[in-house]
């Protein structure tokens, strides 16, 4: 079995507190995803499980073996680099099967593991080129050839994605995952793109500061974030998040915007919202996808106002509509035959069955 666990992991850099106290359990065979900002720890918490960084306190351990003080090679890990790190002078089929040679493999187990998994990563006819000539997308797939290989208790992978284009970073993100589904082994795997955690993790780890924000499934992330940090980081356009006021309105609450506008709060999350009355620094968050056209047929929790339009962007599928509520900017996504129009006036709805409060004190959602 091949659970990482970290506890009360620190990381110190002289007085830079890089990684502050983290807390977190990998399950054998889960594909975990670090993502955060650039400088929140990321990448610092993976050096330090790989055993290139060395931990200032708490303790990691792979397998229920405690690695604090086990050199990389003695941890039975395999990482892949944004940089790929191949030898040039050597073929695809020298370059993942030189780590098996240095451990004195049998030369018929190498040709086995080398041929299983140039198949995986149907890169089975470029086993006799030389690096320099394959692309990028090929090149990362020797990487991951020569991890495999090595049949090791967990994957690391370290922004493997971030040199390769646009159109190539989404063909190799599902390759990876297939990839995965094929070679079912522990995965902690680093990005700053919150779309490719998203799409490949079983589970993301939302860093900030050298903290956790939050771990959960994408689903999780998304529809119930726990931070402002969350829930401003994990979706694009990033959710609105709009000055407010809550009061009562009769035995309800509403939540009162600015230019006179307010939303009746839905009966569903009085109760939720009631220790938020009369209190100062709240936001209501709704992403652009619960502030929409209207519609000959609302759903019940959804509330109608008017906006004139500052800017529209057509995407094809959609188009994002931006106004202004206040001083505040919003984004809002509407279907592409609804005649949204720069500066002209438009009729939206907002989805409150979608609303987060959020203590901007503290930045915790309510």
């Amino acid at each position: 079995m091949a659970q990482v666990t970290l506890r009360k992991v620190v990381k110190r850099y002289d007085e830079v507190l890089a990684v502050r106290g983290i807390d977190l359990e990998i399950a054998d065979k889960e594909f975990i995803v670090l993502v955060g900002p650039s400088g929140c720890g990321k990448s610092t918490t993976l050096r330090m499980i790989a055993g290139l960084e060395e931990i200032s306190e708490g303790q990691i351990a792979i397998g229920g073996r405690v690695v604090n003080d086990v050199p990389p090679k003695d941890r039975d890990i395999a990482m892949v680099f944004q940089n790929y790190a191949l030898y040039p002078h050597m073929n695809v089929y020298e370059n993942m099967s030189f780590g098996l040679k240095l451990k004195g493999t049998a030369k018929s187990i190498i040709d086995t593991r080398v041929k299983q998994a140039a198949q995986i990563l149907d890169i089975t006819d470029l086993l006799e080129r030389k690096p320099k000539q394959l692309s990028g997308g090929q090149r990362q797939r020797v990487a991951m050839g020569r991890a495999i290989v090595r049949d090791p208790k967990v994957f690391l992978f370290d922004e493997p994605l971030s040199n390769l284009d646009a159109k190539l970073r989404v063909q190799m993100r599902t390759e990876i995952k297939k990839v995965h589904q094929k070679v079912r082994t522990t995965t902690v795997y680093v990005t700053h793109d919150q779309v490719e955690a998203m799409t490949l993790a079983d589970r993301v780890v939302v860093m900030s500061n050298g903290v956790i924000e939050q771990v959960g499934t994408p689903d999780e992330l998304y529809h119930r974030p726990t931070t402002k940090f969350v829930a401003g980081f994990i979706g694009s356009p990033a959710m609105n998040f709009i000055p407010c006021k809550v009061e009562r309105n009769g035995g309800a609450l509403k939540v009162v915007l600015a230019d006179n506008l307010a939303f009746d709060v839905p009966a569903s999350r009085t109760g939720r919202y009631e220790g938020c009355v009369g209190k100062n620094a709240i936001l209501l968050g709704l992403r652009p996808e619960h502030i929409t056209e209207t519609r000959q047929h609302m759903e019940v929790d959804q509330r109608p106002f008017d906006r004139t339009l500052d800017v529209t962007e057509p995407m094809g599928m959609e188009t994002l509509v931006y106004f202004t509520i206040g001083a505040t900017p919003i984004c809002g996504r509407v279907a592409p035959n609804a005649g949204a129009r720069d500066g002209q006036p438009m009729k939206l709805a907002a989805d409150l069955a979608n609303m987060h409060l959020i203590d901007d004190s503290t930045g915790k959602v309510i």
